[in-house]
């Protein structure tokens, strides 16, 4: 069947699919979904306002992929750069610019993800597309997109700069989401060397990736970009994600 997608604001009902048991917790380790930073865009009083950056893809009645994206202001004084704080920063400058009633100047894209049965069908980039063609249409000519590197947790102690330097024979890189990027025109920017930062007790930690941790140190865990750093003397467990800023212009 054809992906047909629509934005949340057309297709209100299905909100509650879309943050289902078969999305998040589903598709993504429970750690992920504890990012503090995440409430100041998908808590009901925030999501309300970027109702027409939040894409739902569906074949025939089925839900089967989900996308979300955010306005916010660059090219203004203090973000001359894109943030190496990444996926996080961005939601807090959107926060920020809704706070102060600010106009937005580009996208970025958060998160695209599917359902098992609709992967290998090139839905991924079908996605994308229409997250460009939904940015573009309301007057955006810059998709930014931090990236996170799918095949990356098969290599968590591979540090990200050299993860990117070994792209295929082609060119192309050896990820293949960020190949995904490349092809459909997008263009690596820079490296977002803590892209996600997500913190919790060692009994959080336990109880997010299902196993004890018997020392302090770096440990790699199921999902991970990268190792966590566990400290049982001082009772916290950190993990700082990287990620890829992606620039497709539109």
């Amino acid at each position: 069947m054809t992906l047909q997608v629509f934005t949340l604001r057309e297709r209100p009902e299905l909100r509650p699919v879309i943050f289902g048991a078969k999305f998040g917790p589903a598709i993504w380790p429970e750690y992920m979904m504890c990012d503090p930073v995440a409430s100041l865009y998908f808590s009901p009083p925030f999501l309300d306002q970027y109702l027409d950056y939040v894409l739902i893809g569906v074949e025939g009645n089925d839900v089967v992929a989900r996308g979300f994206s955010v306005p916010f202001a660059f090219n203004i004084p203090g973000r001359e750069e894109l943030p190496d704080a990444g996926w996080d920063e961005v939601i807090r400058w959107a926060h920020q610019d809704l706070s102060l009633h600010r106009q937005p100047t580009a996208v970025s894209a958060l998160e695209i993800s599917l359902l098992s049965e609709a992967r290998g069908q090139g839905n991924s980039g079908r996605m994308l597309e229409a997250m460009k063609a939904n940015a573009r249409v309301r007057g955006f000519t810059h998709l930014f997109a931090p990236v996170r590197p799918n095949e990356k947790h098969l290599q968590p102690f591979t540090p990200i700069k050299d993860y990117l330097g070994e792209p295929r024979a082609d060119g192309l890189p050896r990820d293949a989401w960020l190949r995904t990027h490349v092809r459909l025109g997008g263009r690596i920017v820079k490296i977002a060397p803590y892209a996600m930062t997500i913190v919790g007790t060692v009994a959080q930690w336990s109880k997010w990736t299902n196993r004890t941790f018997e020392k302090s140190g770096v440990v790699a865990v199921a999902g991970a970009l990268s190792p966590i750093f566990i400290c049982l003397e001082q009772d916290y467990g950190v993990y700082v994600e990287p990620g890829v800023w992606v620039h497709h212009a539109l």
